[in-house]
């Protein structure tokens, strides 16, 4: 993979992090353990971040592009 195409696929990541701020998943946690029972509940968790990540990585994708052009043409 060149330069200009790592440029391209970091840009795209950039945009939809800042289209998508953020996702949710499930994880599975034991609350108690009694003998032969076990009490098991869903835990939401969330990971996010600011649109301005998304234009911070959307910035370092032009770079890496713009970089990539200037090394290979010279």
């Amino acid at each position: 993979m060149n330069a200009k195409t790592i440029g391209i696929i970091i840009m795209v990541i950039g945009l939809v992090m800042t289209l998508y701020t953020g996702f949710n998943y499930v994880t599975r946690e034991k609350v108690a353990d009694i003998g032969g029972i076990e009490i098991i509940a869903d835990k939401d968790n969330t990971v996010s971040w600011g649109p301005f990540v998304g234009i911070g990585v959307i910035v370092i994708g032009g770079v890496v592009l713009l970089t990539g052009r200037k090394n290979s043409s010279g």
